[in-house]
């Protein structure tokens, strides 16, 4: 048996369509009737009057069977129409007591599950009110309600409602926000995002914090800025998490005789993991600090208040169990004005699970202000990478001007690299150190490389059993920078890793020390008035590393006591 099924929104589309083409044919018939009809002889001759007389007369026939065909258009588009708008009355009768038969089958399959546990067996969770949690989806299937955001100053937003076994996880709701006022009013916390369904279903994003409290009148501080909601976890067999919040950021002081402070910035929320296969939920950023205002002129020499420290950037979520990424952490809040406290710390990145990479690091919080005893925030390490096979992720580059560090590598599981140490780009920065390669197989990461004043390169990564030690992180962008030294190549069998680079009037980095079996690594080389690194030493069946090229020249490597030779001297 065959069936035919008729879309009335379709067939109405074609009547209309029909009807635009007869519209235009008629509109083309009519700019043809008056040169096609009246067509002028030639000559008087009877010649030219037959011809004449010929044209016209198909002009005419033609214009007359071309006013039969239009009025028989126009009764097939009015007939298609008529149907169309007959096909919808029937589906709309026939859609209501369906539904209606459906909500009852529905409710009653649903009113004991309701009765006894206060969740349904199939349906979606309520929105939360105002600064209320979202409602838990059904437990077979049905997505978690989105959570109430705060209108009230001390209330948190609502935490999006979790899933049952299919389905996604409610939104968090933002926190409060409370504007210009008086007293330092803080801004409250983002919800966190419900959980996806247990077998399948994405995890609901988390919501930012609330910005704090801008002064409104003389010696108002600021208010503190609220955390931001962590993202909701996926389910078993598939989904994506949520991705943690940004902070809330913390509100400006107003300008007076006395002293006022900036609030602090929020914590970015934590990224959401994953069930068996996905990757881990990014990390929320942490807010700035709100900004400090100097002290009105007076006798007193009246100082200013302090300039609110930025909030901690979220962890990255982890990775699939079984496979996926760690998320990449937050980046630290900014600290803002004068006499201030520390940037915030970045987030690190997440672990992957039993195969994958490790997320990226965040940047650490910058402090352009400065301040007498204040450090930017820390940079995130890089996660781990997989337990059986994976990469370290790379560690946060340093965000600060000056004194900034770069993020750790992530360490590989039995088999991978080691992440590369994050750069610094900073005066008196440094590089960080690079990851630990594969304790079965893999090379060790690179260190991060420096591009500021007077900065030292991060170390390299050592190798696992097999495998080559990580670079020393590049400073020859440096002026009288360091380079990193090499990382140690693998137990049994693996090189050195190569010092790295000075910059003009700086030092090279020294070369890995070389597994039982390997060559030691080379020393970095440096320009000016600079000192070359020397070469790394081999153990028993290798060859030393050469020294560095510079002013003082490194020194190469001892060769293995069984087997190798000693290392070049630089030049």
């Amino acid at each position: 048996m065959s069936f035919v099924f008729a879309m009335p929104e379709y067939v109405q589309a074609a009547a209309a369509d029909l009807a635009n083409i007869g519209s235009t044919i008629s509109s083309a018939n009519a700019a043809a009737l008056a040169p096609t009809s009246g067509v002028l002889a030639a000559g008087a001759d009877e010649v030219s009057a037959a011809i004449a007389s010929l044209f016209g007369a198909h002009a005419q026939a033609y214009q007359a069977f071309g006013a039969q065909a239009a009025s028989f258009h126009r009764q097939f588009v009015q007939l298609m129409s008529g149907g169309a708008a007959q096909y919808a009355a029937a589906e709309a009768a026939n859609a209501s007591p369906l539904q209606t038969a459906e909500q009852e089958a529905l409710g009653a399959i649903n009113a004991p599950f309701q009765t006894f546990t206060g969740r349904p067996l199939i349906g979606d969770g309520a929105n939360g009110g105002l600064g209320q949690a979202g409602g838990a989806g059904g437990w077979l299937m049905g997505n978690g309600g989105n959570g109430g955001a705060s209108t009230t100053a001390g209330v948190a937003g609502g935490s999006g409602g979790s899933a049952g076994l299919i389905g996604n996880g409610g939104a968090g709701g933002a926190g409060f926000s409370p504007g210009a006022v008086s007293g330092a009013v803080a801004g409250t916390n983002g919800g966190a995002g419900g959980h996806g369904g247990w077998l399948y279903g994405n995890g609901g994003a988390g919501a930012p914090g609330g910005a704090g409290a801008t002064g409104l009148l003389a010696g108002d501080s600021g208010g503190n800025g609220g955390n931001g909601g962590a993202g909701g976890g996926a389910g078993l067999f598939g989904g994506a998490p949520g991705a943690g919040a940004n902070g809330g950021a913390g509100g400006n002081a107003f300008q007076s005789a006395t002293v006022a402070n900036g609030g602090n910035g929020g914590n970015g929320g934590a990224g959401g993991a994953p069930g068996l296969i996905g990757n881990g939920g990014l990390g929320g950023s942490g807010a700035d600090g709100g900004v400090n205002q100097t002290g009105l002129p007076g006798n007193n020499n009246n100082a200013g208040g302090n300039g609110g420290v930025g909030g901690a950037g979220g962890a990255g979520g982890r990775g699939g169990w079984l496979y996926g990424a760690g998320g990449d952490g937050g980046n630290g809040g900014v600290t803002n004005g004068f006499n201030v406290g520390n940037g915030g710390a970045a987030g690190n990145g997440g672990n992957a699970g039993l195969l994958g990479v490790g997320g990226t690091g965040g940047v650490g919080g910058a402090v352009p202000g400065g301040g007498t005893g204040v450090t930017a925030g820390a940079s995130g390490t890089g996660g781990n990478g997989g337990f059986l096979d994976g990469a370290g992720g790379v560690g946060g580059a340093a965000g600060a001007p000056t004194n900034g560090i770069g993020g750790n590598g992530g360490n590989a599981g039995l088999f991978g690299a080691g992440g590369a140490g994050g750069a610094a780009s900073g005066f008196f920065g440094h590089g960080g150190q690079g990851g630990l390669g594969g304790r079965l197989n893999g090379a060790g990461g690179a260190g991060g490389a420096v591009t500021g004043i007077h900065s030292t390169g991060g170390n390299g990564g050592a190798a696992g059993l097999f495998g080559t030690g990580g670079g020393g992180g590049d400073a020859s962008a440096s002026p009288q920078g360091v380079g990193g030294n090499g990382g140690t190549g693998g137990s049994l069998v693996g090189d050195g890793g190569a010092g790295g680079a000075g910059g003009v009037n700086g030092s090279g980095g020294t070369g890995g020390t070389a597994g039982a079996v390997g060559n030691g690594g080379n020393g970095g080389s440096a320009g000016g008035l600079s000192v070359g690194g020397n070469g790394g030493n081999a153990q028993y069946i290798g060859n030393g590393g050469n020294g560095g090229n510079g002013h003082t020249p490194g020194t190469g490597g001892t060769g293995g006591t069984l087997y190798g030779t000693a290392g070049v001297n630089g030049s």
